[in-house]
């Protein structure tokens, strides 16, 4: 056999292996979307019953619309997590890009013990600190607040965010900056004009990612919120999931798990591409 007839026959068995692992892949992710948003319109009735031909199909726009028209009053619930979401993923954002371009630019003695720090505090679980945290919120009167739960949960994400985008200035080589000096920008100047385009993927990555991790926290909301005008959406899933005498809806819970993950799927589609570089970016600098 000739060497380019075993290469073809290697190259078509990576693209059948391509094929099947990302058909795989593809199955394993979508079908419980598909699923979930299946089940939102189906009655409760016929959710909880065996399978029936006869009305499984029975589809309806009765679950979305209790939510929207009922006592949960979940769009004020995503209003709530929107606020909250949005006002982290910003704040963390420019928090991260000031302390990653010190901590890449910057040399003095104490830097890398500091930024050790940052890292280690990833280790640790802030459920592990909740008492004392929710201590010192309610000392600052900054419990049952949206505000305070952005600075709650622009704490929790800052770190990993310190970490993306000091690798994101470490990639960029220092003759650019020093150029940029040269013609008399200064280093506010340099970072928001020059450096800017160059590090949009790390920015993203971390606005991306404090965006879910805000959207879907649920322990931190239900510690430090005990206004239900102010709940967020993952604590209002679970009011409507008890319902009245702790009777589950389940027709309800499909509905608003869906209302729940649409702007998660918009924005991961909208900064794929950014998400994607900025974690490789990540993966390679030390």
């Amino acid at each position: 056999m000739t060497r380019s007839a075993t290469g073809r026959r290697e190259t078509r068995t990576k693209q059948i292996l391509y094929i099947v692992g990302g058909t795989g892949a593809f199955l394993v992710f979508a079908l419980p979307l598909a699923w979930a948003l299946f089940r939102s319109v189906q009655p409760g009735d016929v959710i909880v019953a065996a399978p029936d031909p006869a009305t499984f199909f029975d589809l309806t726009g009765a679950n979305f619309a209790a939510l929207v028209s009922g006592p949960g009053n979940l769009i004020r619930a995503v209003g709530n997590s929107l606020v909250v979401a949005l006002s982290t993923a910003a704040l963390t954002t420019v928090l991260a890009t000031a302390a990653g371009y010190g901590f890449a630019r910057f040399r003095f003695r104490s830097g890398p013990l500091l930024f050790s720090l940052v890292v280690a505090s990833m280790m640790v679980p802030f459920q592990a600190i909740l008492t004392p945290l929710y201590l010192q919120m309610n000392l600052m009167r900054l419990t049952d607040s949206l505000f305070g739960l952005v600075l709650f949960s622009t704490t929790v994400n800052l770190p990993f965010g310190i970490l993306v985008m000091r690798n994101a200035f470490s990639s960029v080589p220092g003759e650019l900056e020093d150029s940029a000096h040269i013609d008399g920008a200064n280093t506010f100047r340099i970072v928001t004009s020059v450096l800017r385009p160059l590090i949009v993927p790390g920015a993203a990555t971390v606005a991306l990612y404090a965006f879910l991790a805000t959207w879907t926290e649920f322990l931190g909301a239900l510690t430090f919120l005990t206004d239900r005008d102010l709940y967020t959406i993952p604590v209002a899933l679970v009011n409507l999931q008890q319902g009245s005498y702790g009777q589950i809806d389940y027709g309800l819970l499909a509905a608003g798990s869906v209302i729940a993950m649409i702007p998660c799927v918009v924005l991961y589609i909208a900064l794929q591409r950014f998400y994607v570089a900025g974690l490789a970016s990540g993966a390679v600098k030390g």
